[in-house]
């Protein structure tokens, strides 16, 4: 990321995944966003995930994509509604839990390869709490948000289970060597 969102960038889309979910959820059309109230930096092409929690702090939904493909404003009105409604982990929101679910946008960099020769050489290049780890075995891929690093700070363990969220056995990243991509994020909440 070259430039940061402003206060009122992140406001804004905010409101906007805000509106997104609540006409997901309840099955209503999602308004056309408006050019003229959008920044050139929410009209450009971005990438982001969404994550929706309780307000307990469980996770309800979390989807993104890794590469940008359309404008960042659109970006997260499209990846508010799968999470809230295709996230395969949980069933859809109903729209009884609206009022209990927070939302939270990580806006990625670029993902940049890591290059490393030996496991311990992979580890020691990792940034518990700034990287989001891409991990990929042939058409396999996984990665984690920088926010994972919160819940599983050990790196190998960290490494572990972006392997098994692959569906690889845990320890693959030791036995064979995958392709390795980091990127950081921008992440601001409700």
């Amino acid at each position: 990321m070259d430039v940061d969102l402003t206060e009122a960038e992140k406001r804004l889309l905010l409101q906007l995944a805000r509106q997104a979910l609540e006409s997901a959820v309840r099955g209503q059309p999602l308004a056309p966003l408006d050019p003229s109230a959008l920044t050139p930096l929410l009209q450009s092409d971005g990438v982001c995930f969404i994550t929706l929690t309780e307000r307990d702090g469980e996770l309800r939904g979390c989807i993104g994509a890794l590469q940008p493909y359309q404008p960042l404003a659109e970006d997260v009105r499209e990846h508010t509604m799968a999470a809230a409604l295709q996230d395969y982990r949980f069933p859809p929101v109903r729209p009884d839990e609206l009022p209990a679910i927070a939302i939270e946008i990580s806006r990625l960099t670029t993902a940049t390869p890591l290059a490393y020769t030996t496991p311990e050489d992979l580890l020691a290049k990792l940034h518990p709490g700034v990287d989001g780890v891409i991990l990929r075995d042939g058409i396999h891929r996984s990665t984690f948000l920088p926010q994972v690093w919160e819940k599983i700070p050990d790196k190998a363990e960290f490494m572990d289970q972006l392997c098994a969220k692959m569906g690889a056995v845990p320890d693959l990243w030791r036995r064979k060597h995958l392709d390795i991509s980091v990127y950081q994020v921008e992440e601001f909440h409700e």
